[in-house]
C-alpha cells in the first residue's frame, strides 16, 4: 500500500491552460498534462533559479521528491516539444 500524498505548497497558477504547435488545430493534437506541482517545480527551479533544496522547502516536500517532480515535468515538456504535442497545464 502506498503512502498518501502530503499537501504541497503550490503558490503559482499559470495564466494559460494550453501550449501547442503553431498552425495545428488543438483537436487533432495528442496532449500531455503538466500537473500543478510540476509547473510549480519548473517555475521555482528554472525561472526563480532556486536550487532543489530551497525549492523543495518552498513546496514543503523533500528534496528527492522535488527532484522526481522536476524530472517528470522536464521529461513531459521535452516530449511535447520533440513530438509536437500540446501541453495542457492543469491548475489546482
Amino acid at each position: 500500500m502506498t503512502r498518501p500524498k502530503l499537501p504541497r505548497n503550490i503558490n503559482f497558477k499559470a495564466g494559460v491552460s494550453y501550449f501547442k504547435p503553431q498552425g495545428v488545430p488543438l483537436r487533432i493534437l495528442e496532449e500531455i498534462t503538466l500537473l500543478p506541482d510540476e509547473v510549480q517545480a519548473l517555475k521555482l527551479y528554472q525561472i526563480d533559479s532556486l536550487d532543489q533544496k530551497k525549492s523543495a522547502e518552498k513546496m514543503h516536500i523533500s528534496q528527492p521528491t522535488f527532484a522526481r517532480i522536476l524530472a517528470s515535468a522536464q521529461k513531459k515538456t521535452a516530449k511535447a516539444i520533440i513530438n509536437g504535442l500540446a501541453i495542457r497545464i492543469e491548475n489546482s
